[in-house]
Parts: C-alpha cells; sequence; structure tokens
C-alpha cells in the first residue's frame, strides 16, 4: 500500500467518477483502475461499487474514507515537520525522463533537492508544480500554459530527437518523410500530442492517430513496421532499445529539438528555490539548437533567457 493509491482512493470517492479522477489526477483511467484494484487487494476489501454506468463507495470505502484522508494528511504534516528540522524544507523537483546530468554537483552548495519519485508526463508534472505540490520540474511546456498556470520557465537541456523505420540502413530522413504518432488518451499523452502536432505542422511530417499507448515500448516498435516509413521516437521512447529489425535514423531538413525546461511558480519567494534554478541554469552554455536547419516549437528560442 503507497500514499499515492490513498490519494488516488480519495480523489475517486470524491467524482465518484474515473474518468474524472484520471483527469484530475492527471494520469491515465486504466491505470488509476488498476492501482485501485491493488489498493483493494492490499486492504483486503472492496472499495468502490462499480459498473458501466455508476461509481459508489461500499460500506467499507465509505467507512475508510475519514481514516485515509487523516492519514494522508499526516503524512503532508511529517513531510513539513521534517523540513522544519532540517533546517530548511527540501527543494521538490519533479521530472519525466531527463535530468541534468551533474545536477547534484551543481546544487548541492545551494540548498537540498529531493528529486520526487512519481515520474509523470510533462503536463502533470507543470500542474504539480501550479498547485504547489513540486516546487521545480523538469518538463516540456508551451508558452500559453505557462501564462495560464502561472508559471515561468528556463531551459535546462535539448534533445535532438531522431526517426526509427524498419531496415538496416541508417541515414539520414528528411522531416517530411516521416510519421509522427499521437495518442487518444490525452491524460498521458497530452504534452507529447501538443508537440507532435506542431511539428506537423512546421514541418510536414505525416499525423498518425493511434489509441493503444504506442508513442514508446513494443507497441512503438509494431507501428513503425506497420506504417512502412520512419516514425519520429519521443524523447522517452529514445532511452530503449531496438529491436535488430529497426533502425535509428537522424532526422534533417530540419533537425528535430526536445526542449527541456526548468519550471517553476512566478511568484516563487523561496532563496532555495531560486537558488537551485540559478545553479541549473546559468551555466547550460549553448545548446545547440540555433543553427538554420534545427526545428524548435514555438517560443523555445526565447527561453534560454526568460526568468
Amino acid at each position: 500500500m503507497e500514499l499515492r493509491q490513498l490519494r488516488y482512493f480519495v480523489a475517486v470517492a470524491e467524482e465518484l467518477n474515473f474518468g474524472r479522477a484520471a483527469a484530475r489526477l492527471l494520469i491515465a483511467g486504466p491505470s488509476l483502475s488498476q492501482q485501485i484494484k491493488a489498493l483493494e487487494r492490499d486492504l483486503g476489501v472492496v472499495l468502490f461499487d462499480r459498473d458501466r454506468r455508476s461509481v459508489a463507495l461500499t460500506a467499507a470505502g465509505t467507512a475508510l474514507l475519514p481514516h485515509v484522508r487523516a492519514l494522508l494528511d499526516r503524512a503532508d504534516d511529517l513531510r513539513r515537520r521534517a523540513g522544519r528540522l532540517s533546517g530548511a524544507e527540501p527543494v521538490r523537483l519533479g521530472y519525466v525522463t531527463w535530468l541534468p546530468p551533474d545536477l547534484t554537483a551543481r546544487t548541492s552548495a545551494v540548498a537540498r533537492v529531493h528529486i520526487d519519485a512519481w515520474v509523470a508526463p510533462s503536463h502533470a508534472q507543470t500542474a504539480r508544480v501550479a498547485d504547489g505540490s513540486l516546487d521545480l520540474a523538469v518538463c516540456w511546456v508551451r508558452d500559453e500554459e505557462l501564462e495560464q498556470l502561472g508559471l515561468v520557465a528556463r531551459l535546462v537541456g535539448v534533445n535532438r530527437l531522431h526517426a526509427v523505420s524498419v531496415g538496416t540502413g541508417a541515414g539520414a530522413v528528411r522531416a517530411r518523410d516521416t510519421a509522427v504518432l499521437l495518442d487518444d488518451d490525452v491524460n498521458s499523452w497530452a504534452s507529447w500530442n501538443a508537440y507532435a502536432e506542431e511539428l506537423v505542422r512546421g514541418t510536414g511530417s505525416r499525423a498518425e492517430h493511434i489509441a493503444d499507448g504506442g508513442v514508446m515500448g513494443a507497441a512503438f516498435f509494431d507501428h513503425v513496421r506497420r506504417l512502412g516509413r520512419p516514425v519520429v521516437n519521443s524523447p522517452k521512447g529514445q532511452t530503449i532499445s531496438l529491436p535488430p529489425d529497426l533502425v535509428q535514423r537522424p532526422i534533417v531538413a530540419p533537425q528535430v529539438h526536445w526542449t527541456w525546461l526548468l519550471v517553476r511558480r512566478a511568484d516563487e519567494q523561496r532563496a532555495e528555490v531560486l537558488a537551485v534554478v540559478d545553479a541549473l541554469c546559468e551555466a547550460v552554455g549553448d545548446l545547440g539548437p540555433d543553427g538554420p536547419d534545427a526545428w524548435l516549437p514555438m517560443g523555445d528560442r526565447q527561453r534560454r533567457s526568460q526568468h
């Protein structure tokens, strides 16, 4: 049993709808259902009566709900007390798949940084910064979302994306000759979908709509085989080894880049948080995506100096 699962239980109990609870928690509906089932197994009771039309708390769920809320309140209080005892609360940092490799070396002299264990999509991490669950997050986010959520961001890293295709030839492929996957599960892939849609508009890459989570993993490889053309690999997917029948190919005309931004609240006042931002961003140097053949989503070129 994990605190995360207890938070999920409370969200479903308050919404009495798995879809709304999943949207509120910024996770996929099937993942939420699986976590609730795992919690029920651990507790040995059924928490919800559910069918296709409705969700209701069982007697056991109703009885346990106030105790779960109290337990979560105590857990939050424990974190706050531990932070005060240590002399300063840690700076809570969330991420998606990438962190600066020298993060500890850069920040150890200015603050105690706690890297959050919940690895979530970019849109989930930005929402958590906005609601105070995190102090900072390394993720991808559009300018309009920053403004809507009251956030600001600075550039800390850049990945050059590549394509994956069937065969043995690893030569470059033009962006307009690639496909890019957009998944119907917006709770899991909202950030990637927004990026992919802009990539399609900006380069002529072909959009391919899917509904199986195949933006990465084994399902992604199946889509590459099915489509018969190079498919743009997501930043998360680029960390996974390829099967022997597939190859990685650089994308040119233009080169496609993904930016990693360090996001914080615009009204953040804690000296420790601001010190971590400066430590991670002031020495990034030239990250490379400024050449005539480079492509970035709108607004990213200006973020290097954004505060």
